[in-house]
């Protein structure tokens, strides 16, 4: 038997509950892993509360609870080309398989093996975080010493796209909660604090001719005030917020294939989307991991130690 945190039906934290399971069964295009590092986002908690139900994998309650691991392979289902048993492999349990558990299935076509020099900690930060970074700056295609405001630069995924747009040269402002400022700058982002700061003044000094592209983590009416300082509003992505074509921006187009899977490993090794892993929790602790994501005030990254 091994244990996950599963939810019995959609609602807050008070639907989550420790069990014990057999071990699942790959299906068809499926891999079951150990698993040893899980991720932890907000969309696991959004998941848990019904909010995205498409994504669920149509699997029946109790749901496991997580999006994207790493660990070892103990058994393929049929179909699945290019991994194989005891491979090192991180990706996203697509299927509905949820992740903060020892034991799931992974999504094979959404998995990818661990290159060597890479640890499983970082590894299962990159299937959200990491390839939603690469995913928006491609998107955006800015060249060298173009400017980038970052809105919400503090979390796993902005400070993913802070780190890798500096690494490509950009010149990136991000905006953020005061407790946010030392990573932002850490990964080399003028920081702007919402909390005692006129984003919009600040930016408009730092950046008077507009932004040549915006990335918004944020969404709703944060989105809509910072959305005008881009000098073309076809240059804003949003990440969460759905509407954002209703002010002529785009949504990020996502590739969860394991051609861009292993991409972020190759940018990891080479330090240049070094996710900023701000803390590990047991198993035992994932509802905590999981509340500190929730209240949307954790910087950085936060991942499971399972096994």
């Amino acid at each position: 038997m091994a244990q996950a945190w599963s939810f019995h039906r959609y609602g807050g934290a008070e639907v989550q509950e420790l069990l014990d399971r057999p071990d699942p069964a790959p299906g068809r295009g499926e891999v079951l892993i150990r698993v040893a590092v899980a991720g932890v986002n907000p969309l696991d908690h959004l998941l848990r509360e019904g909010v995205v139900p498409g994504l669920d994998g149509g699997r029946p309650f109790p749901r496991v609870l997580g999006m994207e691991a790493a660990g070892t392979v103990l058994a393929l289902g049929e179909d699945v080309d290019g991994i194989e048993v005891g491979d090192a492999v991180f990706g996203f349990a697509l299927t509905g398989g949820g992740t903060y558990a020892e034991t799931t299935v992974l999504s094979a076509p959404h998995s990818a093996r661990i290159p060597a020099g890479l640890s499983a900690t970082v590894a299962a930060t990159l299937p959200v975080a990491g390839t939603t970074a690469v995913d928006a700056l491609d998107q955006l295609d800015l060249p060298a010493g173009a400017t980038l405001l970052v809105n919400g630069v503090g979390g796993g995924v902005g400070l993913a796209v802070a780190r890798l747009a500096v690494e490509r040269g950009l010149r990136v402002i991000g905006t953020g909660s005061t407790t946010k400022r030392e990573y932002a700058e850490t990964v080399g982002a003028r920081f702007v604090d919402y909390t005692d700061e006129d984003v919009v003044a600040v930016a408009r000094e730092v950046v008077p001719d507009g932004f040549d592209g915006i990335v918004d983590l944020v969404g709703g009416t944060s989105l809509r005030t910072v959305a005008p300082l881009a000098r073309d509003i076809r240059t804003v992505i949003a990440v969460g917020d759905q509407s954002v074509p209703d002010i002529g921006g785009r949504f990020v187009e996502r590739r969860l294939d394991r051609g861009n899977l292993e991409r972020a490993a190759r940018l990891a090794l080479d330090g240049a989307l070094t996710p900023v892993i701000t803390a590990v929790y047991p198993l035992a602790e994932a509802p905590a991991a999981l509340a500190a994501v929730e209240n949307g005030h954790a910087p950085g990254k936060i991942v499971l130690k399972v096994t």
